[in-house]
């Protein structure tokens, strides 16, 4: 019993923590996220979880040694946590879903196809150049490359909702790149892992490859033909069977496409689709939306829980995500930019584009737990470290700047779109605001 009063009281900790975060955020009206993965590092095992060593004093009252107490009392990546971040993820791309039907993704598939492979060229390239130059080997530099290319779908899609860019154009290439990119993580994954396994199980990646594909195959054909199937399902006039069919569904789905290799984000999409189609979008978005918002909250708490700042200690691991911030940043601007243009967007819209797709995150962190299961076969121990040192920090600073650089847009493009325009054209395209 006093293991789950205890459970209970660090999940209490966890929701006030971030309620308050929130509340600061919304006070000086900053964007919420950075906030949360603020209070995930100050209250997690590597800062509060390490108080008693780092101050060595001991205040007591009653005999109760109070820096212990509150020491004990740091977050941990608990089940719970772990399995509420991934259902944060898999919310927020659910809700993704709804807004982009099978219809509007087959009609923008050449634009898609495009985008993302510029997206893939470009980052994916420096990537690769940022990863020889740091680690001077093949596949430290294949890691770092997966690690810098992958935006974070998860906070991209909170922080256009919270804004309110969903319904904007800038909506469109911005969230169809996210598909394109989770469809290649899935086989950038499958891959990475057999490389890292030291390349004996080349066969079993091919073989998980065509698991992967098959699955969204499935998928794809369930959104084709599924309509009728997921507007019964959903046939109901008690708000508590409706939210607990939707969420078995979608989890359930989700749950199966990570055991097959798929990303859950990837299949949590699909089934948004499959109900996008439905007369139950209006009731999923607003019954679901408080769910969303609160295990949302648990995600990016979880990445500042995993931080450890003393990573950071090491000047070689610094200079490498001072180096990853420098050339990546301007990579995703640019390619972004350039999406939105091949979306036909004008150039205010495009430069929205370009801000929105810097932000890194959730498989980020998946790639650099890949490193560290390599270390001391595939990949040297140290390098290993550093690699996954370089990967929190590079998150961690990416998530903080392209949140800002989306909640800041307007001030950016009142001083880049007017050079831009010129550039382009010489002639203005004023957009919507």
């Amino acid at each position: 019993m006093a293991a789950e009063s205890t459970a209970l009281i660090d999940l209490g900790v966890l929701f006030g923590a971030a309620g308050v975060a929130g509340l600061v955020a919304q006070r000086i009206n900053q964007s919420v996220i950075p906030w949360y993965i603020l209070i995930g590092i100050l209250l997690g095992p590597h800062v509060l979880g390490e108080l008693p060593s780092a101050l060595d004093v001991a205040w007591t009252v009653r005999g109760v040694d109070l820096v212990a107490s509150l020491s004990d009392g740091a977050l941990a990546d608990t089940d719970f946590v772990h399995v509420g971040a991934e259902v944060g993820i898999v919310l927020l791309l659910f809700f993704l879903g709804l807004e982009f039907n099978l219809g509007r993704l087959i009609q923008a598939r050449d634009r898609i196809g495009k985008a993302g492979t510029v997206d893939f060229a470009v980052n994916f390239g420096a990537g690769l150049g940022l990863g020889w130059m740091l680690f001077d080997g093949i596949l430290p530099a294949f890691l770092t490359a997966g690690i810098v290319y992958i935006s974070s779908s998860a906070i991209i899609t909170k922080s256009i909702i919270d804004l309110g860019w969903i319904a904007n154009d800038e909506s469109e290439p911005l969230l169809g790149t996210l598909v394109y990119e989770d469809l290649v993580i899935a086989v950038y994954l499958a891959i990475a892992s057999a490389l890292v396994g030291g390349g004996s199980d080349v066969g079993e990646a091919l073989g998980q490859i065509g698991i992967a594909v098959g699955f969204l195959l499935v998928l794809l054909l369930a959104v084709s033909f599924g309509t009728d199937w997921a507007q019964r399902s959903l046939e109901t006039d008690s708000h508590e069977f409706f939210v607990l069919r939707a969420l078995g569904i979608t989890i359930f789905v989700s749950g199966v496409a990570l055991v097959l290799g798929v990303s859950e984000a990837v299949a949590a999409f699909f089934v948004g689709m499959a109900f996008s189609s439905t007369d139950h979008v209006h009731d999923l978005e607003n019954l679901l939306e408080p769910l969303r918002d609160t295990f949302a909250a648990v995600f990016f708490v979880w990445i500042g829980i995993r931080t450890d700042p003393m990573l950071f200690a090491d000047g070689f691991v610094l200079a490498a995500i001072a180096a990853g911030v420098v050339l990546t940043a301007p990579t995703k601007l640019v390619s972004g930019y350039l999406g939105g243009r091949l979306y036909d967007l004008d150039v205010q819209r495009s430069v929205r584009v370009g801000l929105g797709m810097t932000t890194r995150g959730e498989f980020s962190l998946i790639i650099a737990s890949l490193a560290i299961s390599g270390a001391g076969t595939s990949l040297a121990a140290a390098t290993a470290d550093t690699i996954y040192a370089f990967a929190i920090g590079y998150v961690l600073v990416m998530s903080v700047l392209g949140t800002t650089l989306m909640q800041h847009s307007d001030r950016i493009e009142a001083i880049v779109v007017p050079r831009l325009e010129d550039a382009v054209d010489g002639t203005p395209q004023p957009g919507d605001d």
